[in-house]
């Protein structure tokens, strides 16, 4: 089977439990995959060998390019078509079998958004989450956005909750990139714990909060805009995307993504808090 002219790049940093799945399932379907690994302390790295991966270590600086755009940059720079998968996700075969169609020709689009199928608890969410990733780019023609958030909490070296910029044609696949975490549901507690650092931080830089949402998906600038984010949330989520056909797996992440929510809330009149404060103005 002739392979994709694409080179799959896989960031990492303690995915042990994950990424044997990852690797295996774009192993000899694309021109390369490459682990791009951040320090991991497990066994990422062995497996990622194991499994025929090439694995690049990689150490953040504290400035941009962060870990993605670092990636365009540097692996396997000759080809100019990447594909990012976090290292709990795999291409559908149907993915697969649309991108073999779309490399079988001449290709006109900068870039490609692609679905995910979401798993939560141990299910596939089939209705109750929509969330589509610029996952495909050519990297002649995208690039992350360089913004003014190195002060955040939150994201490290990981760039936000954006997307690339594209110079050139963005085109929507149909097909999922399958995102099933392993690892015990309270990591996706820790993670969005970190990630509402970031947003409640953002609430109080108006300016870079703007470049950020300038460089999301149309979905979620109009979500950056939105009253009541956590009640909207739990009735989009669940009500209007009809989350309550997914079982209990649909109402315990409707339900996460509302705490979610809250925590950014709370989290940023804590900010205005502490900011207004007497002791904090004297510092």
């Amino acid at each position: 089977m002739r392979k994709l002219p694409v080179v799959v790049a896989i960031p990492t940093k303690n995915e042990a439990e994950n990424i044997a799945r990852t690797v295996a399932s774009v192993i000899g379907h694309f021109e390369a995959v490459v682990v791009v690994d951040s320090d991991s302390t497990d066994d990422t790295c062995a497996i990622a060998k194991s499994q025929g991966a090439e694995v690049v270590p990689y150490a953040w600086d504290g400035r941009y390019p962060k870990k993605k755009q670092w990636c365009l940059d540097h692996v396997h720079t000759g080809t100019p078509w990447l594909l990012f998968l976090d290292g709990d996700e795999t291409p559908s075969p149907a993915l697969l079998a649309e991108l073999r169609r779309i490399f079988s020709q001449p290709v006109s689009a900068a870039a490609f958004d692609i679905p995910l199928g979401y798993w939560f608890a141990g299910r596939r969410l089939r209705h109750g989450h929509t969330i589509v990733k610029r996952a495909l780019m050519d990297r002649t023609r995208c690039r992350f956005p360089v913004l003014g958030d190195l002060a955040a909490p939150g994201m490290g070296e990981q760039e936000g909750h954006y997307q690339p910029l594209a110079d050139g044609p963005v085109v929507r696949l149909r097909s999922p990139i399958e995102h099933e975490d392993l690892d015990p549901v309270r990591t996706w507690f820790d993670r969005h714990n970190r990630y509402a650092d970031w947003e409640a931080w953002l609430e109080h830089h108006p300016q870079v909060r703007e470049e950020i949402r300038l460089a999301k998906t149309r979905q979620g600038r109009l979500f950056h805009k939105a009253p009541l984010k956590p009640l909207l949330s739990f009735a989009y989520a669940y009500v209007y995307r009809r989350g309550f056909l997914d079982g209990r797996a649909g109402l315990d992440y409707a339900l996460a993504m509302t705490f979610y929510r809250w925590q950014i809330a709370l989290k940023t009149r804590e900010l205005s808090r502490l900011t207004s404060s007497p002791t904090s103005r004297s510092r």
